[in-house]
């Protein structure tokens, strides 16, 4: 008492099967990537994972008359001025189009 099933019955089985429980039909099996668009998104939880990074720069430009001073950026303008009186700093810019 086995009945066959014809395979345009068993497609359509599967198309209703999908529109009721509301996932993708997919009748020739591409891949979709649907298993990655379903995941939980990491980038929120990585952003929380890790605390607040202090940086001293960007402290001394909000509070500017609390005299903090980025040692790093010191020398760094202290090195440019000196390159500079060298001669060894960059080239002026050119004023008009080449």
């Amino acid at each position: 008492m086995t009945a066959n099933i014809t395979p345009s019955r068993l497609a359509a089985l599967v198309k209703t099967r999908c529109q009721i429980f509301q996932t993708a039909y997919n009748p020739t099996s591409a891949r979709t990537g649907a298993k990655y668009l379903r995941a939980r998104l990491r980038g929120p939880s990585m952003v929380k994972y890790y605390p607040p990074v202090a940086n001293i720069a960007e402290l001394a430009r909000t509070y500017k008359n609390a005299g903090l001073v980025d040692f790093a950026e010191a020398q760094r303008l202290k090195d440019v001025e000196d390159k500079k009186r060298r001669g060894k700093g960059a080239p002026p810019k050119a004023k008009d189009k080449a």
